[in-house]
């Protein structure tokens, strides 16, 4: 995978353009078990996917109301930058080097603010990244704002809502 493209994965996947987050993905598992959750409902138990992000195409900042599990598959180093439920912010580094701090699985507990960019940006940068979401993902279960209203709640992250936002998500 290292010498492909974008566009190569993209084909060789047959990854679509995920609306208002960003980036490119495809749902590769979703489990025929459904669970009951008095706060979600019932749904499937689990979901997976696969997920490309480019240079000009990311993770803007969203949130779901499950755990996610993101696994880093190959290409670029990427930032995530989360905003908790207290309102603290940090930022991690998923990639494949564990010796340079960066990290190949990361769990994102439910209600996290996160958005997801490359590390170090560059023309034809990409990496590929699977998300394991459970309870599984249901749309009604995700939730977007446009960075001024982020900045609005949360003003101390002003600089890196700036980066990891959009002035208006883009619609389903």
């Amino acid at each position: 995978m290292k010498n492909k493209t974008a566009i190569e994965i993209i084909e060789k996947l047959g990854l679509i353009p995920l609306p208002e987050e960003g980036g490119y993905f495809k749902e590769t598992f979703k489990s025929k078990r459904l669970v009951k959750s008095s706060e979600l409902g019932q749904m499937s138990e689990c979901t997976c996917i696969y997920y490309l992000i480019t240079e000009d195409s990311f993770s803007a900042l969203h949130k779901v109301d499950m755990d996610e599990i993101f696994h880093f598959y190959g290409g670029s180093a990427v930032e995530m930058f989360q905003i908790d439920e207290a309102g603290e912010g940090k930022l991690i580094t998923i990639g494949g080097d564990l010796f340079n701090d960066e990290i190949p699985q990361l769990v994102v507990p439910r209600n996290i603010w996160q958005g997801t960019k490359l590390k170090n940006p560059s023309k034809d940068a990409w990496a590929l990244l699977g998300c394991t979401v459970s309870p599984g993902f249901e749309i009604q279960n995700f939730h977007i704002e446009n960075k001024d209203k982020l900045k609005e709640m949360y003003p101390k992250h002003s600089d890196l809502i700036e980066i990891f936002g959009r002035d208006k998500p883009k619609a389903l």
